[in-house]
């Protein structure tokens, strides 16, 4: 998806960076093949991580950062949208909303997929945790960047074309309930001020994580409440996947709890 990405920032971005963290494929010839600079990342588990090291290590020609993974796609509509916006804002960032695909289609409702990943980069940074006894991600995936200023949001979606079937759907996410496992072990001894950074959703999600009916309320609020129903069989299968997911958690959190861990 890497062409596709770098394919879609051009004409509108003038300074993109291709953080790579040794990769064996053809990531670097393709990035410097599509005008983009490639800045070399190697993690020694321990803080930064990829993005705050990219926050700190490379100097970027312009005050706002956006991020992107390989497989988001920004269109038209929203490069439009954040030039209309950009210049006089009071923000200094935006959530940035997703348009998740799954099992080969476009999901439109059901719970929209959004990130905190279009901020000035003198506002703030990504969180921390002590990553060198539970984390095995070299880049921030669940964090978000805690900045100093208001935060707005953008309407217009940018394409998250993550549709690489369900072997890798349920491996990744694998990696993920163990990261949110050990990050709420961690948050049920973390100060007020740790619990004051979190959103209103994260503070409700890291509370009730190991409750039986959480799934179950993701997946109904998911297919009623927010209409996923109107995606069809995928919205339903997302959800469902989704509702795994959270049981996932709930077990390495009992699990991690039984170890004392």
């Amino acid at each position: 998806m890497l062409p596709a990405c770098l394919d879609a920032l051009a004409g509108a971005f003038d300074d993109v960076v291709v953080v790579d963290s040794r990769s064996t494929d053809a990531t670097c010839s393709i990035a410097a093949g599509k005008g983009a600079s490639v800045a070399h990342f190697e993690w020694d588990g321990r803080f930064p991580k990829k993005r705050n090291w990219a926050l700190r290590n490379i100097s970027f020609r312009h005050p706002w950062i956006l991020f992107l993974d390989a497989d988001e796609i920004l269109t038209p509509a929203f490069i439009a949208e954040v030039r209309r916006t950009l210049p006089g804002t009071r923000h200094v960032g935006f959530w940035v909303r997703f348009t998740n695909h799954f099992l080969g289609r476009p999901l439109r409702h059901g719970d929209v997929f959004r990130k905190l990943s279009l901020f000035r980069r003198d506002s703030g940074e990504y969180e921390a945790f002590p990553e060198e006894w539970w984390s095995s991600l070299d880049m921030e995936v669940h964090e978000h960047p805690i900045l100093r200023g208001s935060i707005g949001e953008l309407r217009e979606a940018v394409d998250h074309r993550d549709d690489r079937g369900l072997h890798h759907y349920i491996a990744k996410h694998n990696d993920y309930s163990s990261w949110e496992a050990r990050r709420h072990a961690w948050l049920r001894t973390a100060s007020p001020e740790v619990w004051s950074t979190l959103t209103r959703r994260q503070r409700f999600k890291y509370r009730h994580l190991r409750k039986w009916w959480f799934g179950h309320l993701y997946f109904w609020s998911c297919v009623l409440l927010k209409r996923g129903f109107l995606d069809g069989r995928a919205g339903w299968q997302f959800a469902g996947m989704k509702k795994r997911y959270f049981a996932d958690v709930r077990l390495k959190i009992r699990e991690l709890a039984g170890r004392g861990g």
